[in-house]
């Protein structure tokens, strides 16, 4: 990887894989890592057995690449889920 990162990068980086609705491309367009080199920078900084459960986790899942997503944007909102106004949770 020709790229200098901080290990902060790195730390934000490594967070952003594993987030569900990240897509490679956001850490693209952040940090300058096609979808490849950040499977690298995974296997390199991961324990063997933390980087196989990642694989296995986004492998194929829709949310990780722009062009599979079935939504354009926002995030998933559930019906029950409460309003959060001023700091505390409003009732019903």
């Amino acid at each position: 990887m020709s790229h200098s990162l901080t290990e902060t990068d790195i730390d934000r980086i490594i967070g952003m894989a594993w987030e569900d609705r990240t897509p490679f491309d956001a850490i693209t367009i952040q940090f300058g890592l096609k979808e490849q080199e950040v499977i690298e920078l995974m296997r390199k900084e991961m324990k063997p057995s933390s980087f196989r459960m990642w694989r296995q986790r986004v492998q194929g899942r829709a949310t990780k690449h722009l062009a599979k997503r079935d939504f354009a944007e926002g995030r998933h909102k559930c019906d029950r889920q409460r309003a959060i106004s001023n700091n505390k949770i409003s009732k019903r």
